[in-house]
């Protein structure tokens, strides 16, 4: 069965990350990335536009399905090499998270529901990843083996 996650990064780095065909999380460390499968549906929150500033933005911002391949070394200049996944980024919108707080299982009846923002990374149930996609207005289905 494949799994459904959430990573964690500025708009601007997903939207990078979307451009190249790519994910990175938690500023390029490899461990993460080796939790996630070929197969396995990717999202990204991204709690502000810009990395380091507090513009509010907490929206959803890229969504896909995980290529085959294992984490690779990627090559950013200056001598940062971040670890990458190759991911087929779906056609999507941009949407906020908040209408969707009281539906998503990660997220319902939690007051402190950006806790586990703060991992970078981590699981999400099928429930989640359908109705995230829907709200981002994608036909990309969850994918079970």
């Amino acid at each position: 069965m494949s799994a459904h996650w959430i990573a964690v990064a500025s708009a601007e780095h997903v939207r990078r990350g979307r451009q190249g065909g790519f994910m990175q999380v938690n500023h390029g460390k490899a461990a993460p990335l080796r939790r996630v499968k070929p197969g396995d549906g990717i999202v990204y929150y991204s709690p502000t536009t810009i990395l380091g500033e507090k513009d509010g933005l907490q929206a959803f911002t890229a969504i896909g399905t995980v290529r085959e391949g294992e984490p690779y070394q990627g090559d950013m200049g200056g001598g940062f090499t971040p670890s990458r996944r190759d991911v087929a980024w779906a056609k999507a919108e941009e949407t906020a998270i908040k209408p969707l707080l009281d539906r998503l299982d990660f997220t319902a009846g939690k007051s402190n529901w950006g806790y586990q923002l703060r991992f970078g990374l981590f699981a999400i149930s099928e429930h989640d990843f359908s109705l995230i996609a829907g709200a981002m207005g994608t036909k990309i289905a969850a994918a079970t083996n």
